[in-house]
């Protein structure tokens, strides 16, 4: 049992409250997963820059990142370290792996930014500065472990592709056979969280032509297993379950915001939620809304 939510802004007056809604959503959902947090937010100039790239490491404090890296500026977050320089997501991710080996990168891109830690919750969005963060798009998830062991790394979002995210309640079946399946085909991993092979799946999809819909509904026909997945790129925000749909999840959209979350009352903090249509997702149905 996990906690998803996430936030899709079309009024561009409400961007000053992303990570204050965000906050208030994630500790809707804190009893869903106690063990560890995460967020990734879309448009905040101080964690992302505009124009500038970003990568979100692990295992890396400030100042080593600081050091190997002269020309980034390195942010703390709790666990993780936001890392923004003048260069290109290539050159940038580049210059982590040859100057700091150890890093794990969480996410990379431009405009989004990932922050990961483990504990509470509602104690780690602090941490975080989430009441604080601006933007247009967040999505959060809070971990209840079942598949792999709590640590920054085995948190949600996973993102591994430029600006994509997706974070996930439920189980896959058959991780393990489509893991040495990408591996086969040169997808490398950082934990043996099966949330990261599905990550891993839309995004080699992704990388191959596919838009999001389609990406989703060939994860659909492949992955088997309970689940819910709230899935973020530059443009989108989209959510899917599978064909059981047991995994909980709802979906509010008004003019100003579409909104995802596990539990209606992360809902109830969002300004105009007595206007908005709520719906369940229906099962394999692939929801899309773009920016």
């Amino acid at each position: 049992m996990c906690g998803i939510v996430g936030l899709h802004l079309r009024e561009p007056s409400l961007e000053p409250r992303l990570g204050e809604l965000l906050a208030a959503m994630l500790g809707q959902v804190v009893e869903r997963g106690p063990d560890s947090a995460g967020v990734a937010v879309y448009g905040d100039p101080r964690l992302s820059p505009p124009g500038r790239a970003v990568v979100s490491l692990l295992g890396v404090p400030k100042a080593d990142a600081e050091a190997a890296l002269p020309d980034a500026v390195a942010i703390t977050a709790d666990a993780t370290t936001v890392l923004h320089a003048d260069l290109t997501v290539a050159e940038l991710l580049a210059a982590v792996t040859a100057a700091l080996p150890y890093a794990t990168v969480i996410g990379s891109g431009q405009d989004m930014a990932v922050l990961k830690g483990t504990g509470n919750p509602v104690e780690l969005a602090e941490s975080f500065g989430l009441a604080g963060v601006t933007g247009w798009q967040g999505v959060g998830h809070t971990r209840m472990a079942t598949e792999s062991a709590v640590t920054p790394e085995g948190a949600h979002p996973f993102s591994v592709g430029p600006a994509q995210c997706l974070v996930h309640n439920g189980s896959f079946a058959n991780h393990a056979t489509i893991r040495r399946e990408l591996r086969a085909q040169g997808v490398t991993f950082d934990s043996e969280n099966d949330s990261e092979v599905g990550a891993r799946f839309v995004a080699h999809r992704l990388a191959e032509g596919a838009d999001l819909e389609k990406a989703l509904r060939l994860l659909c026909e492949r992955f088997d297993g309970f689940y819910t997945l709230l899935v973020s790129t530059a443009d989108s925000f989209a959510v899917v379950r599978d064909a059981i749909a047991c995994k909980p999840a709802l979906v509010a959209e008004t003019p100003e915001w579409v909104a995802m979350a596990s539990e209606y009352r992360a809902l109830d903090v969002l300004p105009g939620i007595e206007q908005a249509r709520i719906f369940e997702p229906e099962p394999e149905e692939v929801y899309v809304w773009q920016r």
